[in-house]
Order: structure tokens, then C-alpha cells, then sequence
């Protein structure tokens, strides 16, 4: 089908026959419609994705960043005070995802405060994306 200015369509038939074809303006707004809905649920998932990405660096940078440092390094006034070890020492490189998170719900040592309650398991699965992502640096 080869579209033409807003009230005619020609459309080809099986004997390769071109025929131009009035349409309403009810033909024009229902495919506007529909584009406009496309670029919608598009935009939506484009906009969701960048935010998840985002969304785990803002939640260690508000909840994680006084102690563990921007960086994971734990090289921070109260991050030297309490000991945090560095993401990229071999202890905590060897921890598995569901280790880091049980610690991230549950605090450690009585020094790392419970989460569980302040943050949704999806932001604890960004925040938990974001320190892997810390480790590769």
C-alpha cells in the first residue's frame, strides 16, 4: 500500500491494477492514533531502560556512597573508621549475588544497617548491578 495526501490511498489489487480509494478523515486519525501510540510505548521502554541503568548508581550514591565511597574503594572517613572492605578485594569479589543481597536486606557486623523495608528488591538488584559494575573498573 502506498500512501498519498491524507484522503487517498492506492492500493494495489492481484491483476497489479492501481485504484485510488477516498478515505475519511476517521482513516487519517485512527493511524495517527495508532503512531502516536507507537512512539508512546517505545519512548516508555527506551525511558525505563536508561532509567534502571541510572537508577542503581542514585541509590548507592544516596544509601552506600558515605561509607563504601563513590568509587567502592570504602576509602572514606567513616569507611576507613568502620573497616568496609573495598569491592575490589578478593573477599568481596568471591561474594555471589545472593550473598551481596541477603547483606544489603539484612546489614552486616552491626555496622552495615538492614535495607530490607527502605529499598524495593528492584532497587536493591540496580544497586546490587551497579557495585558489579564498580568491581570491573
Amino acid at each position: 500500500m502506498f500512501k498519498l495526501p491524507c484522503h487517498m490511498v492506492v492500493l494495489e489489487t492481484n491483476s497489479c491494477r492501481k485504484r485510488k480509494i477516498q478515505k475519511g478523515s476517521g482513516y487519517l486519525m485512527l493511524n495517527l492514533t495508532r503512531c502516536t501510540a507507537a512512539i508512546f510505548v517505545v519512548a516508555l521502554f527506551v525511558g525505563q531502560s536508561s532509567f534502571a541503568q541510572t537508577s542503581g548508581a542514585e541509590t548507592f550514591k544516596s544509601k552506600c556512597a558515605m561509607c563504601h565511597g563513590d568509587d567502592g574503594l570504602g576509602n572514606t572517613p567513616v569507611g576507613k573508621s568502620m573497616g568496609v572492605v573495598s569491592y575490589k578485594s578478593p573477599e568481596a569479589l568471591k561474594l555471589s549475588d545472593a550473598a551481596i543481597t541477603a547483606i544489603v536486606k539484612d546489614g552486616k557486623n552491626n555496622k552495615m544497617p538492614a535495607f530490607n523495608g527502605q529499598l524495593t528488591g528492584a532497587q536493591i538488584k540496580d544497586v546490587l548491578q551497579y557495585v558489579r559494575a564498580l568491581q570491573k573498573k
